[in-house]
C-alpha cells in the first residue's frame, strides 16, 4: 500500500462569460504559479480549498466496488475492496474475506457490489457481495474476535441466487444495527429481500413490491429515498418510481399489496439513484446519472402538474459529449454517491468515470482520463434557478467502478472516498483546509 500526497486542483477556463477562471481548489505552489502567470481566482471561488491524500491499497484488479465499516470493532473505520478488508486508519494491513484472484482489466471481476451490515445480529459487521449482475449475492459471516484477523476466509452464505440490476443496495433500515435488507429485482419484479430466523442456513425471502416489469439482469439505475415527503423511502428506477404504502414494512416482512407505480423517465439508466431536496423547497428531487455507459448527470426538480407530482430535468453534466460544465465533461458515470463533502449542510455528489467498463474499445470514450470528481451543491437564491453544482477534481488516475463508498475513514469528521475498479483500490483521505 502506497500513500501519495495529492492536491486536488480545479483551475480551468470557464464556459460562461461571467466566469473567466475558477480555482476550485488550489495548493500554495499552484497559487504562486498562477499569480506569476498573471491569472487569479475568480470572485465566486469556494471560500476554502478541499485537498485529498491518495492512498493506493493495491494496483491489482479485485473488484468494482467498495464499502466501509469497523469490522474488527477497534473504533477505526476499515475498508472493504474485493477479497480483502484493510484495517484503518493506516490501511497497511489487510485480511482475507474470500480467496483472492487478480483479474485481467480486459475482462471482469467477481465483485460488482459490496455492502457491510450485521446480518446475524451478533454485533460484528458482515460483508455482502454480488459476484455478477443477475447472479448470486452472498454474505460472508464475520468470525469475530477469534477470526477477524486470521488468514482463513470467512464462512459464506447465500442471500439470493439471482440478483438483477447493476446497482443493488442495502435497503435503508431505521436505526443503527437494525439488521440488513437488500433492494434489487429478480424475475422482472422489484423488491426487497430479508433474512429469516436462520440467515446462516437459509436464503433470504424476496418480497416483491412491483409487478413483473420485464426488467433484465443488466438493468441500470436503482435507488431508494423519500420522494413524496411522507417519511417513507420509495423506490427509484430509470423508468418509474414506486410509492411505499403506509402498511408496508420493507426489510421486516412482505407487504400485503404491491406498491403504486408512477411512470417517469429519469434517463436511460445510470447507477445509484437518490432522492434529495436539491433546491431547498421542501420536497424530494431525484438525482441520477443518465447513462452508465454514455454521458450525462442530472437532477430532476419535483413540481406539480395539474395537481399531480411531476419532474423537470436540470442537467449537471450535459448528455451531449461536446458540451460541458465549466469545461468538465466525462463519460460512464457508473457509480454515484450523495454526501455532504464540505460540511456546509448541503449534500454534494461524488462520481467519476468508470475505467474500461467493457474494455478499451467499448462504450463512450473508453480511454478518456479516469477522473474522480465531487460536485459541490450551491444555492444562490430560492428555487431551482438558484441551484448550481460546482465541479472539483479529486483525481485523474483512478475513476470509479460500479459502486463507491464515501465516509470518514480517518476519524477527523471529514468524508473520505474509497474506490475499487480495474485500476486497483484507492482511498482518498480529505485533509484539513489550509
Amino acid at each position: 500500500m502506497v500513500a501519495v500526497p495529492l492536491v486536488s486542483f480545479g483551475c480551468k477556463l470557464a464556459a460562461s462569460r461571467r466566469r473567466a477562471l475558477r480555482c476550485a481548489a488550489v495548493g500554495s505552489a499552484w497559487a504562486a504559479w498562477l499569480l506569476a502567470a498573471g491569472v487569479g481566482c475568480g470572485d465566486d471561488a469556494p471560500p476554502r480549498a478541499l485537498r485529498f491524500r491518495k492512498i493506493t491499497l493495491t494496483e491489482s484488479f479485485h473488484a468494482e466496488s467498495a464499502a466501509l465499516g469497523d469490522l474488527d470493532r477497534d473504533g477505526s473505520t476499515d475498508v472493504v475492496v474485493g477479497p480483502y478488508w484493510y484495517a484503518g486508519p493506516a490501511f497497511q494491513r489487510r485480511y482475507p474475506i474470500y480467496p483472492a484472484v487478480d483479474f485481467d482489466p480486459l475482462a471482469y471481476s467477481n465483485n460488482f457490489m459490496t455492502e457491510v451490515a450485521d446480518v446475524d445480529g451478533d454485533g460484528w459487521l458482515d460483508v455482502l457481495v454480488n459476484q455478477w449482475p443477475g447472479e448470486a449475492v452472498s454474505w460472508f459471516r464475520n468470525p469475530g474476535a477469534g477470526g477477524v484477523h486470521a488468514a482463513a476466509p470467512w464462512p459464506r452464505h447465500l442471500v439470493h441466487p439471482a440478483v438483477d440490476n447493476e446497482s443493488p443496495a442495502l435497503w435503508p433500515l431505521a436505526g443503527v444495527g437494525a439488521g440488513a435488507a437488500l433492494l434489487f429485482h429478480t424475475g422482472g419484479a422489484v423488491g426487497v429481500a430479508v433474512p429469516g430466523p436462520s440467515p446462516s442456513t437459509e436464503p433470504w425471502t424476496f418480497c416483491p413490491l412491483s409487478a413483473r416489469e420485464g426488467l433484465g439482469q443488466y438493468t441500470h439505475g436503482l435507488g431508494a429515498g423519500d420522494v413524496n415527503g411522507d417519511g417513507r423511502p420509495d423506490v427509484l428506477m430509470a423508468s418509474a418510481w414506486w410509492e411505499q404504502p403506509a402498511d408496508a414494512q420493507p426489510g421486516v416482512g412482505c407487504a400485503p399489496a404491491l406498491w403504486r407505480k408512477h411512470p417517469q423517465a429519469f434517463g436511460a439508466g445510470g447507477a445509484q439513484m437518490h432522492a434529495y431536496d436539491v433546491d431547498g423547497d421542501g420536497d424530494g428531487d431525484v438525482i441520477t446519472s443518465l447513462a452508465a455507459h454514455g454521458h450525462g448527470l442530472s437532477w430532476f426538480e419535483q413540481t406539480q402538474e395539474d395537481g399531480a407530482l411531476a419532474f423537470v430535468e436540470h442537467p449537471i453534466l450535459p448528455a451531449q459529449p461536446e458540451a460541458s460544465l465549466d469545461g468538465v465533461q466525462f463519460s460512464q458515470l457508473h457509480a454515484l454517491a450523495l454526501v455532504d463533502v464540505d460540511g456546509d449542510g448541503l449534500k454534494d455528489l461524488v462520481t467519476g468515470k468508470r475505467f474500461w467498463a467493457h474494455g478499451p474499445h467499448g462504450d463512450a470514450d473508453p480511454s478518456g482520463a479516469p477522473v474522480l470528481y465531487w460536485f459541490q451543491l450551491t444555492r444562490s437564491g430560492a428555487g431551482a434557478g438558484g441551484v448550481r453544482y460546482l465541479p472539483h477534481l479529486i483525481d485523474d488516475a483512478s475513476g470509479v467502478g460500479t459502486q463507491l463508498a464515501v465516509g470518514d475513514v480517518s476519524g477527523d469528521g471529514r468524508p473520505d472516498v474509497v474506490i475499487g475498479n480495474k485500476r486497483g483500490a484507492f482511498v482518498f483521505v480529505q485533509l484539513a483546509p489550509r
